[in-house]
């Protein structure tokens, strides 16, 4: 169960249509029952499915690397993979089109490439069956629960944007993805001019996948709007990601969540906010958002069927007594909670619960500790040495093992190793600098000054230490850390500590340094680090490359 202690915030009964039924335990049964099976994947969070898109990236260097699969099956190995999870609507096509693919080849196919192409298909094609028939059981069953009780949504005059983001990026994706087709003939060797095709044909398929996207949320945006949707009283919270979480709406003890969907406040997507609703989406794919305390249930009228992949409105009542109702349009697919992922849900919740007061607890001992100085500084460690010297074990790794002389994988490795160049000495040299203008942070170029009213939150989130600003440009640094090692000896890692330390002084201005930095204590710019460590690996590679 959840932390949330709080009885649910009220809906006024003027934003809740005539007739409009509770989603009670009996229909949330019945509608969970209808979902799929735990083992079935959902569409993906943000971090799952970025950790794929890189899977896939890299299933196709290393498909064409140690194997001599044709360049259109190289590209459309791992995209059936991305298609699965992301995009189930494709893979009805692209599996017929990757078995039609695999018999007019399969002569000069190895075994493994069979028996690895019969499985994806079998898997992808039996899991998409599977969920296209749990959508429409959650289709009746939430029918069912509205008793036919429809209603014209609110702020239906707002303009549809939706998809309008992913429809950008999938036209500028296409672009590099065409040229590189067109321009695969003027490559001298065999392995660069298969590596340009099955580079193109998959730059084009995540073109079309983000085009698909776009397309189908705004058609189903607009879908939602035209006509009087169906309408169910819930109880509505939020999880660590900010998106909205669905509860029966007799269950104020949020036993049993239903599912997930981001959303957004309708009143945020005024005329000069061109896309923002979908800037929500860009980021459940690409970033990894700071996890905020979930807050306390609040009652809602959902507008919409619920399903998988659904878009739904919600009205529901405001976290501050005596505001008005919020609207609430989804940004993102409606993801179904099996019971094992509730479980799961509520176990991470009881986890988070125990780890927020570690770090109050954590937080109390530093405050009464921090004594007020002209400056405070804090730098890199051992566990930001350790990971530098993971970052340059990578690179060596990658240089010993790319044992290919083609162009691409020469421009990949110069690449690769720039990389490193660039981030190893930020991991092994950054230092922040807090005095009572605010904190001073060294980069490659000169030191950047945050002001402590731009400083709005300073956590450790996974393996990185983040620095929210207002302005939306953020600072992190990543290190290991192991947590079962630190709560069994009770060790404190570095970033909590830094965290808590200037957390304290932005939420109490007493307790920040009293004087000014000078130029020397806020650390100097680390470009000659990096330009040194990129010329080593470039001559490194030149020696190599030269007969």
């Amino acid at each position: 169960m959840t932390t949330n202690v709080r009885e649910p915030s009220l809906l006024p009964a003027s934003a809740i249509p005539d007739g409009c039924a509770a989603l009670n335990g009996e229909d949330a049964r019945a509608w969970t029952a209808a979902a799929l099976p735990s083992w079935v994947p959902v569409r993906p969070r943000r971090w799952s499915l970025e950790l794929t898109l890189w899977c896939a990236v890299l299933a196709g260097f290393g498909l064409l690397a140690t194997t001599d699969l044709p360049s259109d099956l190289v590209a459309l190995l791992p995209l059936q993979v991305v298609w699965w999870l992301w995009r189930p609507e494709v893979v009805r096509f692209s599996g017929p089109a990757l078995v039609v693919l695999v018999a007019a080849r399969g002569t000069g196919l190895p075994w493994p490439a069979l028996v690895g192409a019969a499985l994806l298909v079998l898997a992808s094609v039996t899991a998409t069956e599977l969920r296209a028939r749990a959508r429409a059981r959650q289709r009746e069953s939430a029918s069912a629960a509205a008793d036919g009780v429809t209603a014209v949504l609110p702020d239906t005059d707002v303009p549809v944007r939706r998809g309008g983001l992913f429809l950008k990026f999938g036209a500028g994706l296409a672009v590099p993805g065409v040229v590189l087709l067109a321009t695969s003939g003027l490559w001298h060797g065999t392995g660069d001019r298969q590596l340009a095709v099955a580079e193109g044909l998959f730059a084009l398929g995540l073109a079309l996948t983000l085009l698909l996207s776009g397309t189908l949320g705004r058609r189903r945006a607009t879908a939602l709007r035209t006509t009087p949707a169906p309408v169910l009283r819930v109880l509505v919270g939020k999880d660590e990601h900010e998106d909205a979480v669905i509860y029966a709406a007799d269950d104020p003890q949020a036993l049993r969540p239903l599912f997930t969907v981001a959303t957004r406040a309708a009143h945020s997507e005024g005329e000069g906010d061109d896309d923002k609703d979908d800037e929500a989406a860009l980021e459940e794919l690409l970033e990894a958002a700071a996890p905020p305390s979930p807050g306390p249930l609040r009652e809602a009228v959902l507008y919409g069927t619920p399903c998988d992949g659904a878009e739904i409105l919600l009205v529901g009542a405001a976290e501050e007594p005596g505001e008005p109702p919020v609207a609430e349009w989804s940004t993102g697919p409606v993801r179904p909670l099996p019971e094992g992922t509730a479980g799961r849900r509520r176990a991470r919740e009881a986890r988070a619960a125990v780890r927020k007061a570690r770090d109050e607890e954590l937080a109390e001992g530093v405050r009464a500790e921090i004594a007020v100085v002209p400056v405070r500084q804090w730098r890199a460690g051992a566990v930001d040495r350790l990971a530098g010297f993971l970052t340059a074990l990578w690179c060596a790794g990658y240089f010993l093992l790319a044992i290919d002389d083609s162009l691409w994988f020469r421009a990949l490795l110069l690449l690769t190793g720039l990389l490193c160049a660039v981030r190893v000495p930020v991991k092994l040299r950054w230092r922040v600098t807090a005095d009572r203008t605010g904190i001073w942070l060294n980069r490659l170029r000169a030191p950047r000054h945050i002001p402590w009213d731009d400083l709005r939150a300073a956590r450790r989130e996974s393996f990185e230490l983040q620095l929210r600003v207002r302005d939306g440009d953020n600072w992190a640094v990543a290190a290991p850390r192991w947590p079962w090692l630190q709560h069994r000896r009770r060790l404190v890692h570095p970033y909590d500590a830094l965290a808590a330390e200037l957390s304290a002084m932005i939420a109490d201005p007493a307790l920040r340094p009293t004087g000014e930095s000078g130029a020397k204590e806020r650390g100097r710019p680390l470009w000659p680090f990096a330009v040194i460590l990129g010329i080593a690996w470039t001559a490194v590679l030149v020696t190599r490359w030269l007969p």
